[in-house]
């Protein structure tokens, strides 16, 4: 695993991105964290780089890890813009492109801005679609117990303390909330999106955590049924981030993936 820092020229001004890259070559695939920040796919991307012929890269999101955000880096969409930006840079096509949480609405959103890119879309639990008989849970009002809940299956072991963080590491969870407030709004949800995901021409799989009560397994029926032929798949045993509650079922999806496409 190696770390190093690109940055996209956009016509808004440059955005330098920290990429994490694990896998010696092979099929390209973009991992996308979410507000998690990139320790909730870190791990996951060097599973896959190991099980698989994937060369697999994890850009920080601007504004996450104590990095900086600049004003106008403010909705899914922008960010997207600046993601389709960085595999043109490096002269990517035929990617898989995966996200996690808010990063499977920024994969949503990639695979509509640049379809030319995107050779095939893995959505883990994704949050943006606005549903009225499935809404997402105010993460924005929950204490860290009560999201502790939420997210996982088993929640033992996943709580965490901020007061009892060094203040470094605070202030990193605080530019994490504050930048995931900026990209994705409080309600962490687009009215539109449910009409645009119809546009998505990338084969899909859709991969839902049964105990997900962030955004549950009924949102997540819902956001597949939007996407042209989507193929819905749950996790058992997992919650919100199922690739590290049970990350061995999320592999093995992905080895489905790679079978059904024909990956070497």
């Amino acid at each position: 695993m190696s770390t190093r820092t690109i940055t996209v020229t956009t016509p808004s001004g440059d955005v330098p991105l920290t990429i994490t890259e694990s896998g010696a070559g092979g099929r390209p695939v973009l991992l996308l964290h979410g507000g998690a920040g990139p320790d909730s796919v870190t791990g996951f991307g060097d599973a896959l780089a190991g099980r698989f012929p994937f060369r697999v890269l994890s850009p920080v999101y601007p504004g996450f890890s104590g990095t900086a955000r600049p004003g106008w880096l403010d909705s899914m969409g922008t960010l997207a813009g600046v993601l389709g930006g960085l595999l043109e840079d490096l002269g990517l096509t035929d990617v898989i492109v995966a996200g996690s949480s808010v990063g499977g609405w920024v994969a949503a959103e990639l695979a509509l801005a640049a379809p030319e890119r995107v050779g095939r879309l893995v959505l883990i639990d994704p949050a943006g679609l606005d549903s009225a008989d499935h809404p997402i849970a105010d993460f924005f009002s929950l204490t860290p117990d009560q999201l502790a809940d939420l997210s996982w299956a088993n929640p033992k072991g996943h709580r965490i303390d901020p007061a009892a963080m060094p203040e470094a590491q605070r202030a990193i969870l605080l530019g994490n909330r504050e930048a995931l407030l900026a990209y994705g709004g409080r309600s962490m949800a687009d009215p539109g999106l449910a009409a645009r995901l119809g546009g998505i021409t990338a084969p899909t799989l859709v991969i839902w955590g049964e105990a997900d009560r962030i955004v549950t397994p009924g949102y997540g029926k819902e956001y597949a049924a939007a996407i042209p032929g989507a193929v819905f798949r749950m996790v058992p045993a997992a919650g919100h981030l199922p690739q590290l509650e049970n990350p061995g079922a999320v592999l093995q999806l992905f080895g489905e993936l790679v079978t059904a496409a024909g990956y070497q």
